[in-house]
C-alpha cells in the first residue's frame, strides 16, 4: 500500500499524540517520521501499512539528500531538549535517550555527553552509521568524515590527559579564537551551550550521509556562555 500525503499526516499526528515526535505534522515522510514510524513498530491499521512502506522503501537506493538548509537537523533535535537537568528532568531526558533503541542507561548515574549525541544523530539520520560504542566519546573520532570547524560538526574534546581515554564529544555551534561553543549533554549535569578551550580540541567530524556544504567556519558565537573545564 502506498500512504498519501493525508494518509501521512494521520500517521504523524497518531505518533505525536503517543509521544514519539514525527517532526512537522506535514504529511512528509521524512527521516524523522521514517524513525519515529520504526521505533513505533505498532502492528495495527494505519500505523501498520506506514511500518511496511519504510521498511521496504529502506532497501531501495535513496536519491541524493538535497543540500542543507540552514541548521542541520540533528541541531534541531538536540536544540530542543537544552535546559533539561539529568536530575530535575531525569524521566524526560532519560524516555529521550531511549527513544533511538539505544540507551546507556540513567543520566543521573553514568556519562552521557555519548548518548546525547548518538540520540540526536539517530532520530535526525537513522540510515547514518554510529561508532561501534558511541558512549565513549573519542569513539566519536571514527564518525562519519573528518571536517573543519563548522557548524553542526561533532567536535571530540579530551578530559584530563590529551593521551588518556577520557573525552566530551558535543555539537560545534560556533567558535572563536580561543574557545568552541558547542551544544551538548552532560555539560553541568544537563543539556546545554557552553564554551570549551580549542587546545582541548581532538577532532571533528560530519555524518557521512548528510551533505556538507562547503568548509565555512563556525559563526563566532556571545561569550555569554559558561566555559567549561571538566564536563559532568
Amino acid at each position: 500500500m502506498t500512504l498519501t500525503r493525508s494518509d501521512w499526516r494521520t500517521v504523524q499526528s497518531a505518533l505525536a499524540g503517543v509521544g514519539i515526535s514525527p517532526g512537522p505534522v506535514d504529511g512528509i515522510p521524512g527521516e524523522r517520521t521514517r524513525a519515529a514510524v520504526l521505533r513505533y513498530a505498532d502492528s495495527r491499521d494505519l500505523l501498520a501499512d506506514a511500518v511496511r512502506e519504510v521498511r521496504r522503501t529502506a532497501t531501495t537506493p535513496a536519491a541524493p539528500a538535497p543540500a542543507p538548509a540552514g541548521e542541520p537537523p540533528w541541531i534541531a533535535e538536540a536544540r530542543r531538549w537544552v535546559g533539561r537537568h539529568e536530575r530535575r528532568d531525569n524521566d524526560a531526558l532519560a524516555a529521550w535517550l531511549r527513544s533511538d533503541g539505544h540507551y546507556l542507561g540513567d543520566p543521573s548515574v553514568l556519562p552521557w555527553c555519548g548518548d546525547f549525541v548518538e540520540t540526536a544523530v539517530r532520530l535526525s539520520l537513522p540510515a547514518e552509521p554510529v561508532p561501534e560504542n558511541p558512549y565513549l566519546a573519542r569513539n566519536w573520532l571514527q564518525f562519519g568524515r573528518e571536517c573543519g570547524l563548522v557548524a553542526g560538526a561533532v567536535a571530540v574534546f579530551w578530559r584530563g590527559s590529551r593521551n588518556g581515554t577520557s573525552g566530551h564529544v558535543a555539537f560545534v555551534v560556533g567558535a572563536d579564537r580561543s574557545y568552541v561553543t558547542v551544544l551538548g549533554g552532560n555539560q553541568s549535569d544537563s543539556v546545554s551551550v557552553a564554551r570549551l578551550d580549542r587546545g582541548r580540541l581532538l577532532g571533528c567530524r560530519w555524518p557521512s550521509t548528510y551533505p556538507l556544504a562547503g568548509e565555512a567556519d563556525a559563526p563566532a558565537a556571545r561569550s555569554a556562555f559558561p566555559i567549561s573545564t571538566n564536563e559532568a
